[in-house]
């Protein structure tokens, strides 16, 4: 677990817990002992800690930490003092990754010597708890304040040369990490290690912002954290402030939600079907050498991106040369922005270009292991596609719709080969988005779904499989959301108003700024395709179990598109404005569609607005589970989580209505709305749900 052997005067201590290097309990103690060992050996006269394989160390043993398992003696806070109080320089040689408890550990050592492709990080904030092994105590001696308090609040990881930069490491390395750092080692073998250990050092600031962080608790508490360091009269005092603030945050709601967000989205590969009659055990996937996208867009440009971007050689069909140069363009310009932003070299930018072919030729797809079709929701032009790649592709290629909610039924009845069709949906804009929502079809085989999950993991992509339904799970569920945004309206409630209490829930939009963002014009395309426009009078303001309100629609009609037009839901003040403010001109079209339908306006609670809107998407949900298309209540929580932003902090819609509210109330509540509008089949609920929630009822009766 902590290998130690020796080179010269060094003693080295490999830790050796592939593939993360995680600090579990017997790496501890073993590296506990090993500098002991190297402090008793006389002919030892410095340590270097350093990592066996890829990385340093990627810190605790996350399910040990959680299960509490083996968190006895040496803790992590005793292994760091153990190095710190060393006689002897250790010097920690970092390469891969060194984050949380593993930059703890190297915060510990005298000297940090860092590999110039690795990277330090404090991500424990992700998972709802804070750097717990004096990491809070130790980073802001070692830097400024500032970057000690993003660090420790976003999680994001620093370069080597940012390391630098900002005092965290002595020295980047650009050559080989570990003989580097013996040779270090040696030249500091006669300099005294007092001066070098962290804790007796002062911290490098004397102020620091406690603003509130979008209702996350985690990164409030980081930063309490470092305030200990800042206000205490000793280390010691700090660490002892550092200690009830992690046992604090740990025991949070919000903890345990982020720690089961942690969890579930490593539970997404090990994907089934619901009843476990097909799962990533028994299926093979298919090798995927080379995909094609048909059609160009914003969705076919950023799935193209993302094929060339994970090294998969990709074709792009286009109706005419117009349209495809302006694609093949539009994808240039997306790798060079990746350029720019420093996350590729000009020649990796040049390598993934190369992987990609404009064609207006089908023919040009007849060996093509996999194609996507991204053209617009349109059945008949879907169907006419596949059936004409079902006579151009060869028999193995698997045929894919990013339909987001179209029947995949129906475009694999066209084909020859419906058990190679299958859904995969990606969200907009699809090189940024991390979902990918896989559908399996009722004909589609275990290894078309083994393959389509490898490839979102090729993608590097947060890929769910579920079920073939209208919208599927993620757009079915956001359709009660909406609605309800928009009977708000109608009742009484402003667009400003109903965002409002969603972003102080922890979305970063409200629905109307969302709205906004991707054009109310492609919602009301949508809702003309299915049929839900309506102009034929107030009694026909229900059909298909929805209550038809036509204030987006009225929207769209007066060209008010959302931030393209510079108009929405908000004024702009011009188009591609970013700005939302409050259009009297909106409150004045809202009233009067009100007045129309015969809604006497009133003044509507937060607390409604809240419970109206996601109490409504919670049940659809439930629907999904009973109903076998989402397989796992994880499944649902990562498709919100990654697709449509639901404030982490709270686990997921599913989470949420389980562990933050309780579905004894859920459930009452669907009544109470139900009651309220008999004719909105949204508000009836799942029997699912309904079951839970009387067990709910009926175990608090018992209290």
């Amino acid at each position: 677990m902590a290998v130690f052997t020796k080179n010269g005067s060094v003693a080295l201590i490999r830790i050796q817990n592939p593939p993360m290097n995680a600090l579990k309990h017997a790496v501890r103690a073993a590296i506990t002992d090993n500098i002991k060992k190297a402090n008793e050996d006389p002919s030892v006269r410095s340590i270097v800690l350093h990592g066996d394989g890829r990385v340093f160390s990627a810190g605790a043993d996350i399910k040990e930490f959680q299960s509490g398992k083996n968190l006895g003696e040496p803790g992590l806070i005793k292994v760091i003092h153990t190095i710190e109080n060393s006689s002897k320089p250790v010097v920690a040689a970092i390469h891969g990754v060194a984050f949380g408890g593993g930059l703890e550990l190297a915060l510990g050592s005298h000297y940090r010597l860092i590999d110039s492709k690795a990277r330090v990080a404090f991500p424990e904030v992700n998972i709802g708890i804070l750097p717990a092994a004096t990491g809070s105590q130790r980073l802001p001696r070692v830097t400024d304040l500032a970057s000690a308090v993003e660090m420790c609040t976003t999680g994001m990881p620093v370069s080597a040369k940012k390391a630098l930069e900002k005092g965290i490491v002595d020295k980047v390395i650009y050559g080989d990490i570990l003989s580097e750092a013996i040779s270090f080692a040696k030249t500091v073998e006669s300099k005294p290690v007092g001066p070098r250990r962290v804790s007796t050092l002062k911290v490098k600031g004397k102020e620091i912002s406690s603003a509130v962080f979008d209702g996350a608790i985690g990164p409030l508490l980081n930063v309490k954290a470092l305030e200990a360091a800042v206000n205490s009269d000793s280390y010691e005092e700090g660490l002892e402030k550092e200690a009830s603030l992690v046992q604090a945050l740990f025991f949070s709601g919000q903890s345990r939600a982020l720690q089961y967000a942690f969890f579930s989205e490593r539970k997404l590969p090990k994907w089934e079907t619901p009843g476990g009659s097909v799962n990533y055990k028994n299926t093979t996937p298919m090798a995927l050498k080379e995909a094609a996208v048909i059609g160009g867009g914003t969705m076919g440009s950023g799935i193209a991106a993302c094929f060339i971007s994970s090294g998969i050689p990709v074709k792009l069909v286009e109706v005419n040369q117009e349209y495809l140069d302006k694609t093949l363009s539009g994808i240039r310009k997306i790798v060079q922005r990746n350029v720019e932003k420093g996350r590729l070299s000009q020649e990796k930018a040049g390598q993934q270009l190369s992987l990609l072919r404009g064609t207006l030729d089908y023919n040009e797809l007849r060996n093509v292991d996999i194609v996507i079709e991204a053209v617009f929701e349109n059945m008949d032009l879907k169907k006419k596609i596949f059936r004409r790649l079902d006579q151009t592709c060869k028999p193995s290629a698997i045929l894919a719709s990013n339909t987001s909610g179209l029947d995949i039924d129906q475009m694999a009845s066209v084909t020859s080969r419906p058990e190679k069709v299958v859904g995969t949906h990606f969200f907009s804009p699809a090189h940024v988005m991390k979902l990918l929502e896989n559908i399996r079809g009722k004909w589609t085989s275990p290894e078309t779904m083994a393959t389509v999950m490898e490839l979102g993991k090729k993608l590097q992509k947060i890929s769910v499989l579920v079920g073939n339904c209208p919208h599927f799970v993620g757009n079915r569920m956001l359709g009660p959301y909406v609605r309800e945004a928009s009977y708000l309206l109608e009742e009484g409630a402003l667009p400003h108003e109903v965002d409002q209490v969603l972003e102080d829930f922890g979305f970063a939009m409200g629905a109307f700024k969302v709205g906004d963002l991707a054009g109310n014009d492609v919602g009301y395309k949508g809702r003309k395709d299915f049929g839900f426009i309506t102009r034929e009078g107030q009694e026909d303001r229900f059909r298909q179990g929805y209550r038809y309100c036509p204030i987006a629609d009225f929207l769209v009609e007066r060209g008010r598109l959302g931030q393209k037009s510079g108009k929405g839901w908000y004024n702009y003040g011009k188009p591609g404005g970013r700005v939302p403010q409050p259009d009297p001109e909106v409150e004045k079209l809202i009233i009067e569609s009100s007045e129309k339908a015969g809604f006497k306006r009133r003044r509507i609670s937060p607390q409604e607005i809240l419970e109206r809107c996601l109490y409504s998407l919670i049940n659809e949900g439930f629907k999904t589970l009973e109903e076998n298309i989402a397989s796992r209540q994880e499944d649902i929580d990562m498709i919100w989580l990654y697709g449509y932003g639901w404030p982490r902090h709270t686990g997921g819609p599913m989470y949420y209505a389980k562990n933050f509210v309780g579905l004894d109330k859920i459930y009452e509540r669907l009544l109470y709305y139900q009651a309220l509008n008999p004719d909105v089949k949204h508000w009836e609920p799942s029997n699912l749900l309904a079951s839970e929630g009387l067990k709910g009822r009926m175990s608090i009766s018992r209290l």
